[in-house]
């Protein structure tokens, strides 16, 4: 098991220093350590946050050149999963960060390419389907002032239609699909996509779970090619987080809190979270498609949304098993280190813990002082695709965004609502 990550090594806390010499230049506080990751440590934030920015923009070009320069502009896979429309996605991140309006253009650029890619696709989803290309695409245009251009995604965006053996998980299925509904409205407005066109689908899901459940104790349940997923990418913490963000009736608010308090009564010692009903002995996996950590940003966002103090304490829990496995010998989002920082940043901002901002800046500096030499050295999985957004360099890059200001920084399309409950927990504290 240890091979699937790196020993943890790094202090439980390091604060950051106040005895600084300057460098030559006189331009960045220099931390006086022999150790180039305690350097980036305990390196004051406002310093270490433009190295992220530095590397982050670095990153871009990067990427920018071995996914649209080095393919002639071709797409060979479209999503924004692990092709080309995660580098527009990307790029639309940094756009909105750094205002570059090239960033705009070329964002806007690769979606026409990938819209036409994906014209005939049978997929339907945000991350690796149709939805996503016409999503991005709407939104960038109403980024660019383009009427014109951002009539013609919405249009293609109605007229997707789910085929009626669709799944329901994150990645395929009809949450992944709802996903895109929820991005463009948190883009462009809530009603863009109205509750009425969405609320079939969401339907569609709690009978289909309430159905599945009736056999077990779990009042939702569902199937991914017959294996009953808990994780966020085919499973229960992926399904729930998307519709927590839509229009529930009372008793399926019921149903999504029970399927949570099932999860929670039912992980592992170590506080990690099961593969799968069918697989509750080996406690392996702490990925964000499979284990605590997708399982804990959706315990932060029902802490959020609905003020239930069990909930923190749970995804507060599941941190432990994140700090001491999470350190995965890949990059990416999906199962690397990069997804696993964002449980980190997430309790953060909930809880204004600099505990919990610290360990999210740890796995970011790690990133930052070591991944490039330990793929070089063989030491760490470049990604089957590396520079893509779930599975390679692209997601260490937008991780690197994001902790530019780790106040505003999310897991990448998540949180796409606005929740009315905004108050502190009562109970364990955390602050």
């Amino acid at each position: 098991m240890a091979d699937r990550f790196f020993p943890n090594v790094m202090p439980d806390f390091v604060a950051e220093a106040t005895a600084e010499t300057q460098d030559e230049e006189g331009k960045e506080p220099v931390v006086v350590t022999q150790d180039s990751l305690m350097k980036l440590l305990s390196m004051p934030y406002s310093s270490l946050s433009q190295r992220f920015k530095r590397a982050a923009l670095d990153l871009k070009e990067t990427i920018k050149l071995e996914t649209w320069g080095m393919t002639g502009q071709q797409v060979q896979d479209f999503t924004l999963y692990c092709g080309t429309l995660g580098t527009a996605f990307f790029l639309f991140r940094a756009y909105l960060l750094t205002n570059n309006n090239n960033d705009l253009a070329l964002s806007s650029q690769i979606v026409k390419a990938c819209d036409t890619a994906s014209f005939n696709s049978r997929d339907v989803t945000f991350l690796c389907g149709r939805a996503g290309v016409c999503a991005l695409g709407a939104v960038l245009a109403k980024h660019a002032s383009d009427e014109q251009l951002l009539n013609y995604y919405l249009v293609q965006f109605r007229e997707i239609k789910l085929p009626r053996n669709l799944p329901d998980e994150l990645l395929y299925g009809r949450v992944g699909y709802l996903w895109a509904c929820l991005f463009i409205n948190k883009h462009m407005g809530t009603g863009t996509i109205p509750s009425t066109y969405t609320c079939s689908v969401v339907n569609e899901i709690i009978k289909n779970g309430r159905e599945l459940a009736k056999s077990g104790r779990c009042p939702l349940m569902f199937e991914w090619y017959g294996e009953k997923y808990w994780g966020a990418a085919h499973g229960l913490a992926g399904i729930m987080h998307v519709l927590m963000d839509m229009d529930l009736k009372p008793d399926e608010v019921e149903d999504v809190k029970g399927t949570l308090r099932y999860m929670i009564n039912n992980r592992f010692p170590s506080g990690n979270y099961p593969t799968s009903e069918e697989d509750k002995k080996r406690d392996v996996l702490v990925h964000w498609c499979h284990g605590a950590p997708g399982v804990a940003l959706t315990l932060v966002k029902a802490a959020r949304v609905f003020g239930d103090k069990e909930f923190l304490e749970a995804a507060a829990d599941a941190t432990e098993v994140v700090w001491n496995r999470g350190l995965l010998k890949r990059v990416g989002i999906c199962h690397g280190i990069s997804g696993n920082a964002y449980v980190f940043l997430s309790l953060y901002q909930l809880t204004g813990n600099v505990e919990f901002l610290y360990r999210a800046k740890a796995f970011a500096c790690f990133l930052l002082d070591r991944a490039h030499k330990l793929i070089s050295e063989g030491e760490m999985h470049g990604g089957d695709n590396p520079y893509s957004l779930f599975e390679g360099m692209g997601g260490m890059a937008y991780l690197f965004l994001d902790m530019i200001d780790p106040s505003q920084g999310k897991f990448p399309a998540y949180d796409l609502r606005k929740y009315f409950y905004n108050g502190r927990l009562e109970g364990r504290s955390y602050v």
